[in-house]
Formats: structure tokens, sequence, C-alpha cells
């Protein structure tokens, strides 16, 4: 909560920033969030409120792989997992607790979809709470983006550690950036909206694109990583302001955390608190949080999801992979709306995506994550090396029979 008196200095707050975002952890220290859309099963075009189905995961006590359970505004189920040592058993220990969700609202006539984004229903959130209802008057100030992107996309976000050595974190930071479009790309699964393609591949992508730029746009500008993230920090506009527990006053007049900290507000003036929840609402697609949490890839179902994290980890944890992969990757690294607009078929995406796969093959083994390889294997030669992405057999299906809710035709693959 603010403070009625100023209490930090903008070197203060500058060193927090630094020290918050960046630390140094074992090179292949990986977690995996995902998010699921959820649907009635007998009616798919209707939006049901997520607590039956927490409530029903909670009772059975703590998941296997002891992955924390969320719940996104329109009702997207997220899985946390703990960070692990090894990206196989970060894997494994996902898959076990997306096992049990699946069960568990399956039970409740419940479907999880590994969709980007609903292709069926208009966005309208479910999830009663101050942040999510400041969250949502905020982005309605500047248009309908923001509800889009709270209530109807779903993402799988791989979480990183950064180092062992300060060179290891420049090296990995610069390198997440530079495939950030690429990886898009390639894991591309949300081209319809409202029962018609949205003329995007990840219409999720294009959704956080769309939104207050101060907080969803890359950070790398080429300086390093501390430097780049505390002035994108403090550079974005506050999103509210916690009055009181309950109280979340959305700040639809424009005012930069540098502003807040320098010049205050009625409500008051920043407390570390604060600048720590600041954090919170910043969603730039790699994002430092003390470790690297990669935000640009689109829910995947199963097996495919499993994809995404063997690749990231691979290329940021295996030094040698990641220089192999930067090569395949150069050339203009801005492509991000070429990504979500096109996937791989885009002939420079589809070629830069073929050397990071193979790149991220060749180091599974050394990482002790060999079992992957042959998911990540099938992977490439069914999308990758056709250049393709999961959006385009979705694509087919609605151009052949109108479906929306098509399965991916290797979804039930099992490896």
């Amino acid at each position: 909560m603010p403070s009625p008196s100023r209490r930090l200095r903008l070197d203060d707050v500058d060193e927090h920033l630094r020290l918050r975002g960046f630390s140094l952890e074992p090179p292949c220290r990986v977690g995996v969030e995902i998010e699921l859309l959820s649907f009635p099963a007998i009616d798919a075009s209707a939006r049901l409120r997520p607590d039956p189905l927490v409530r029903a995961l909670e009772a059975g006590g703590p998941l296997p792989g002891g992955s924390r359970v969320t719940c996104e505004p329109g009702g997207q189920l997220e899985l946390s997992s703990p960070p692990h040592r090894h990206v196989a058993d970060a894997c494994g220990a996902a898959a076990a607790d997306l096992a049990v969700a699946r069960t568990t609202a399956s039970g409740l006539g419940i479907v999880l979809r590994g969709l980007g984004a609903d292709p069926l229903r208009p966005p309208r959130r479910v999830v009663d709470s101050p942040r999510y209802g400041a969250m949502e008057a905020y982005f309605e100030a500047s248009g309908p983006a923001g509800r889009h992107m709270m209530c109807n996309t779903a993402a799988l976000q791989v979480n990183v550690g950064l180092g062992p050595t300060p060179a290891d974190v420049a090296r990995q930071w610069r390198l997440a950036h530079l495939l950030g479009p690429t990886l898009a790309a390639a894991f591309a699964n949300s081209p319809l909206v409202e029962g018609r393609p949205s003329g995007f591949r990840s219409t999720r992508m294009a959704a956080w694109s769309a939104i207050d730029r101060t907080r969803s746009r890359p950070v790398d500008d080429g300086t390093p990583g501390p430097d780049a993230w505390a002035a994108y920090a403090l550079n974005a506009q506050v999103m509210l302001v916690r009055a009181d527990e309950q109280r979340f006053v959305p700040l639809t007049t424009p005012l930069s955390l540098r502003r807040w900290v320098t010049e205050g507000h009625e409500l008051g003036w920043p407390t570390t608190d604060d600048i720590d929840y600041h954090l919170s609402t910043l969603f730039p697609p790699v994002r430092p949080r003390g470790w690297l949490e990669l935000r640009m890839v689109d829910s995947l179902p199963d097996p495919w999801w499993q994809v995404p994290v063997a690749v990231v980890a691979a290329l940021l944890g295996d030094p040698e992979a990641g220089e192999a992969a930067a090569r395949a990757a150069t050339g203009r690294a801005d492509r991000w709306l070429d990504a979500a607009r096109t996937g791989l078929t885009h002939p420079g995406l589809a070629a830069r995506a073929e050397g990071c796969f193979d790149a991220a093959l060749d180091a599974l083994e050394r990482l002790g994550a060999a079992r992957l390889s042959g998911t990540v294997a099938a992977y490439a030669d069914r999308w990758v090396r056709r250049g393709r992405s999961p959006a385009d057999d979705l694509l087919d299906a609605w151009a052949d029979t109108g479906a929306v809710l098509a399965r991916h035709a290797a979804e039930e693959v099992r490896l």
C-alpha cells in the first residue's frame, strides 16, 4: 500500500529493480506455467466459473508434481510447476499434474484445451477480484484488446534460471530476445477468433501486442539486461494503486513509475511493496524475475507443450546450443508481428526455427534430457521442417469443415 510520505529515492528504486530482475541460478534450473482454456463439455459456447474445479483439485491435496493452481480472468486454469534442476524432471512433474487436472475437470463436465486463444466465445471475465476488476478498467480506457488478452488467451510460459556467471546472464538475456519471434512462430496455435480466422497464426500474441505498449513491448534495446529492465519498469505506466486490501484504483490518466516515485500521487507515494506489485503488471515477452520467464509461446495440447520447454531449456542452458541457435537467427530481430501473423509460413522464420530445433536436439542429451528428444524431433518433423505450426492444422480444419474446436491431427500421439 502507498505511504503518505515519500520513502524511496529514484536511485533506490533503480537498484531494487535490478536486483529483483536478475540473479545467478544454476544454468538449467527450469519450470513451466501451463495455461489452459476451459469449456463446458455440453456447451462449448458457454463460460464457467473455475471455482468448482479449483476446489476439487485442492480437495485432493497437493498435486503429485507440486504445481500451484490458479485461475485467469476468463476462467483459464493455470498450473505453475516448481523449478527443477533438469528439464526432463520439470516436464515429467508438470505432465503428472496436468493429467490429474484433466481427469478432475472431466469428472465435472469441463474440457481443458491447450489453445493460445479462445476460437469461439467473446471475451468475458468470470473471476472476480480487486486486481482483475482494476486491470479490466485500466485496459478498457484504451480499447477492447485488454479484455481479449485477459479473458481469451492462454500461454505456455517457460522459466529458466540465469547464470552461473554474469557472462552467462548477458548471453541468456540477449539470446532469449533474439529467439523470441522464432519461438512464437514455431509454436503459434491460435488462428481463430469468434468462429473465424483472425488473420494471425497467433491471435494471442497479436492481442498482447495491442495492449499498452509501455508494459507489453520487448525489453531488450541493446543495453545490458539490468539497465534495460530498470529503465523499462520505470517508464511503464502504473496500472493501479492499491488503496486498501479491497480497493484497487485503476490509473486511467497516465502515470509512469518514474513519476510516481519522484512526484507522488493523491493516493500516496510508492513503497517497495508497490514497486514489486508494479512489476507483476508488466508483461513483456521476456520478463526477468530473478530468472527469465519466456512468455511468447501459445498454449499447446498434449504432448506438444513439452517441446517449447525442452527447446528453451536447451538453448538457454547449453552455451554451445545457444551459439548455434544465435547463428541460425541472424538477421532482423524485430519480427514479433511477422511471427504472430504468419507463423512459420514466413521463410526466414522457418529457416531460423529449423536451426534452433537442430541445436536444441544436439543439446538435450548433454543436459540429461535425451528422453525428450523423440517428442521434440516428432514436432520438428510434423511442423517445423514443413514450414508449418499447429495453427495451420486448425486453419485447415476450419477451411474443410468449419470446425473451430478441432483436435490437432497429432494431438493424441503418445511418445
